[in-house]
């Protein structure tokens, strides 16, 4: 319940690393750098625990069991593909890999919202659901097998549901 979530950068005002790290969050509509680090944190500690696994030998049980998980969790995340089925291509994983299957990039790239600002802005409105559930996290990872489930709230006035109160007022008048 209190473990970190993200990990500040070791040395502050590294320009290469504010200036990249900028330009990361403006091409995928981030709030702040700390959107940023949070996602370099997971990535961190997948990439650790696969670099441990592979010091351990090629049959230890260990290395099969959890590396199996590891690599079945990275394909339902979808940032491997089914065939790229080795640890080695755990540790070539990239931050932008796992920032194309936020929800927010997902509802941009389905043509839900007019831009990846617009995408954040509908999701914090509680207009876009993941299956049956609305959600209302822009950062949530989408699994591949729900990515073709995200779609409008039958709620919303964007998906066929009650008009919004501007709607309701020009109705009237």
């Amino acid at each position: 319940n209190f473990s970190k979530t993200s990990k500040t950068p070791r040395r502050p005002f590294e320009a290469e690393r504010i200036s990249s790290e900028l330009q990361v969050c403006g091409k995928f509509g981030l709030r702040c750098k700390r959107e940023v680090w949070r996602v370099q944190y997971t990535l961190a500690k997948i990439r650790k625990a696969a670099r441990e696994l592979l010091t351990l030998p090629e049959k230890d049980p260990r290395r099969l069991f959890e590396g199996a998980a590891i690599l079945r969790r990275c394909v339902r995340l979808g940032v491997l593909s089914e065939k790229d089925q080795k640890l080695d291509y755990v540790l070539g994983l990239k931050l932008t890999d796992f920032l194309e299957r936020r929800l927010q990039t997902v509802v941009w790239k389905r043509s839900l919202g007019r831009s990846i600002h617009h995408a954040r802005v509908l999701i914090r409105g509680r207009h876009i659901r993941v299956g049956k559930q609305v959600v209302n996290v822009p950062q949530v990872m989408v699994r591949v097998e729900a990515q073709n489930h995200v779609e409008f709230s039958s709620k919303s006035p964007l998906g066929g549901g009650r008009k919004g109160r501007v709607g309701r007022r020009n109705e009237r008048n």
